[in-house]
């Protein structure tokens, strides 16, 4: 058995963003992070794209920003969830900068914004085509940094504890479930663990792995709403699935498939059918600049409408130092199939890319079962709607993270005081009370 007194369950931006949060301001803390594979795998270090944040407000404002993130959420985002995030992220974003991340400069040494789909200003900072790998070599340096936090790998969550384990019926009408922890595999012993826990945090990311085709790592097969749906919390919105428009089209079959980044047609890549001819202004006046959903589905009515198993992304016409400089991961990949961007287009497809719903959580992360956080993917907070604005996913987590944090660190202290680690779960069992 295992007691600590903040359990996160994932290592991606979320969960370290959280533990890096909740160590600088308590060291005393001792912070437990569980991993099923290694610290360095998870959905955040396969983000190409980059972090939506209003940057140069000459050109940008907050109110812009507000405005695209809920015209691509179709009208269903919480407003007062946008307002927040759209507000806080700059000062998060500033915050991982002097971590240590590492974003795109021009030659005048000013940061290099990048456009993406739904977007009415450039505002993207990236990292090349790896700002999700750069943010995670950035975070797990910087936990490296804090004694108290301790990353398990290869333990694999199998449920968190709550009054259910002591024997009590729980349904998911009673208003005060508590969750005491979870159970875990550990994937070296084989042996199933119980981790105790004063908080925990649920950051396990998205459950992109039920498609067929998805650019999801394997990692991302939704284990952390799983969770929580058995322990009778509150899900919603899984229904709200993104599928992203530009997955690379390879008839020898991959999985995860190859996300070609919407950078890509911001950057000026047109899409188009086998013929070469433009189709974007029969769907959207943005063109090829459309927001996701609209561009997939446009995408999915040409593959229908002709007969065709893909559609095409023309970046013949790019300079290619600068496409290379900016893609070269996509480059790279694209000539290991034999399709040479500059001369060939690229063919792409949509393919499952994030789960807008999730694990319910209000402004401060909190879901509906005390003691019980969630950080990232595995959510619906509010910020996506129905679908979500490009590169605001990594912008959501790390406004959260912090938020989580500053909920969690004045509570821990009545925690501390009220719960402790006998036999069972608690000193004091919880009353039986009937639910109708």
């Amino acid at each position: 058995m295992i007691q600590t007194d903040v359990l996160i369950l994932g290592s991606g931006i979320g969960g370290l963003s959280t533990a890096i949060q909740i160590a600088r301001q308590r060291p005393d803390l001792k912070i437990t992070v569980l991993t099923k594979t290694n610290e360095g795998e998870s959905n955040t270090r396969y983000a190409q794209g980059g972090v939506a944040a209003v940057w140069n407000e000459e050109v940008d404002s907050y109110e812009k920003h507000e405005e695209d993130t809920l015209d691509a959420g179709d009208g269903l985002c919480d407003v007062d969830i946008v307002k927040i995030v759209v507000k806080e992220g700059p000062e998060r974003v500033r915050e991982i900068i002097d971590w240590g991340a590492r974003f795109d400069k021009n030659p005048k040494a000013e940061y290099d914004l990048g456009r993406e789909g739904g977007h009415s200003e450039n505002r993207i900072l990236h990292y090349k085509d790896l700002t999700g790998w750069e943010i995670q070599r950035t975070l797990m340096a910087k936990a490296d940094e804090f004694s108290n936090i301790e990353v398990l790998e290869h333990y694999f969550a199998v449920d968190i504890i709550t009054q259910h384990h002591l024997g009590y019926m729980v349904t998911r009408l009673m208003p005060d479930i508590e969750c005491y922890g979870a159970y875990a595999l550990n994937k070296q012993t084989g042996e199933i663990e119980k981790l105790l826990a004063k908080v925990t945090v649920i950051a396990t990311g998205g459950a992109g792995q039920i498609y067929r085709a998805t650019t999801n790592p394997v990692i991302a097969s939704g284990d952390g709403i799983a969770m929580v749906y058995r322990a009778k919390g509150w899900v919603e919105n899984m229904e709200f699935v993104q599928f992203h428009p530009t997955a690379l089209y390879n008839p020898a079959g991959e999985n995860p498939v190859f996300l070609v980044s919407e950078a890509v047609r911001g950057y000026g890549g047109i899409l188009k059918n086998r013929n070469g001819e433009e189709f974007m202004h029969k769907y959207d006046e943005r063109k090829s600049f459309g927001s996701r959903d609209i561009v997939a589905r446009a995408i999915d009515n040409e593959m229908k409408l002709s007969g065709d198993e893909c559609m095409f992304l023309d970046c013949r016409h790019l300079n290619k130092e600068g496409f290379t400089a900016h893609f070269p991961t996509i480059y790279e990949k694209c000539m290991s199939i034999g399709i040479d961007p500059m001369k060939d287009m690229i063919p792409v497809v949509p393919a499952c890319h994030y789960m807008c719903g999730g694990i319910k959580v209000d402004e401060m992360g909190r879901s509906n079962i005390q003691q019980l956080y969630a950080c990232g993917e595995c959510t619906c907070t509010g910020l996506h709607g129905a679908n979500r604005l490009a590169s605001n996913s990594l912008l959501e987590a790390m406004v959260f993270a912090k938020r989580i944090a500053e909920d969690i660190l004045p509570k821990l202290i009545i925690f501390l005081s009220r719960i402790v680690f006998p036999i069972g779960m608690r000193r004091v069992r919880p009353t039986p009370r009937k639910w109708y």
